[in-house]
């Protein structure tokens, strides 16, 4: 059974746990990521293509729109639900009746939010509008990782296991700089920041092929910086 792939963004670490524990209940959900700012989950958003987006639609840094256009530059069948504490807020129920969000209160039963879910997921088109085929893909349109040398995936992997540069360096007996410059080659190559999305891209990559509930989702909450140290 296919899951359905979630990135979750929340301010508040209380309800990002909150969430992800009531998913991780689900059978057919895999939380790809969590974020606790905009620019992590558009990142998230961006490199893993998620079926769905479940977004605090209170994030600072980002407007609504900004975020519904990176969302829908990677894939525009992938619906945007925007979680808001606010009654009333004119232009979330501007954009959702224009058909460019889903919104979803806060006070919502956890039963309303996953049926939310799965209708959301349910809702898109298995046919890509742009080609007319049926995409096996869901990570169309990131730059492939076929394209990184044996010992750049080498080095994805271990990164993606937590391991710093010096512990990287010890397991492949290269100096630190080496693994730095490495890196700086692999964040060229995909056009990404930091270590933090090309751990998500492995544990992705690595998702396609592990059976439910064998591999954790990955926690953007605190996000390296832009950085290869």
């Amino acid at each position: 059974m296919r899951r359905i792939r979630i990135v979750i963004a929340d301010r508040h670490p209380i309800v990002l746990q909150g969430i992800r524990s009531v998913l991780a209940a689900q059978r057919d959900f895999a939380v790809v990521a969590s974020c606790s700012d905009a620019a992590s989950c558009i990142e998230a958003i961006r490199f893993l293509a998620p079926d769905v987006a479940l977004v605090d639609a209170a994030l600072p840094d980002f407007s609504r729109q900004q975020i519904l256009a990176h969302a829908n530059d990677v894939d525009p069948r992938a619906p945007v639900i925007f979680f808001t504490g606010i009654r009333g807020d004119s232009e979330l129920q501007r954009l959702a009746s224009d058909g460019a969000c889903i919104v979803l209160s806060k006070d919502s039963d956890m039963e309303v939010l996953v049926a939310t879910l799965r209708k959301a997921a349910q809702s898109q088109t298995s046919v890509s509008p742009r080609s007319g085929h049926v995409s096996d893909d869901p990570r169309a349109g990131v730059k492939p990782l076929t394209q990184l040398t044996d010992r750049e995936r080498q080095i994805m992997r271990l990164v993606s296991e937590g391991l710093s540069n010096k512990e990287i360096g010890r397991r492949l007996k290269l100096a630190d700089g080496t693994i730095k410059v490495h890196l700086h080659h692999i964040f060229q190559k995909l056009d990404i920041s930091n270590r933090t999305i090309l751990a998500a891209m492995a544990i992705s990559r690595s998702e396609l092929h592990a059976a439910p509930g064998e591999l954790d989702s990955l926690d953007l909450s605190r996000q390296d910086p832009a950085s290869a140290n």
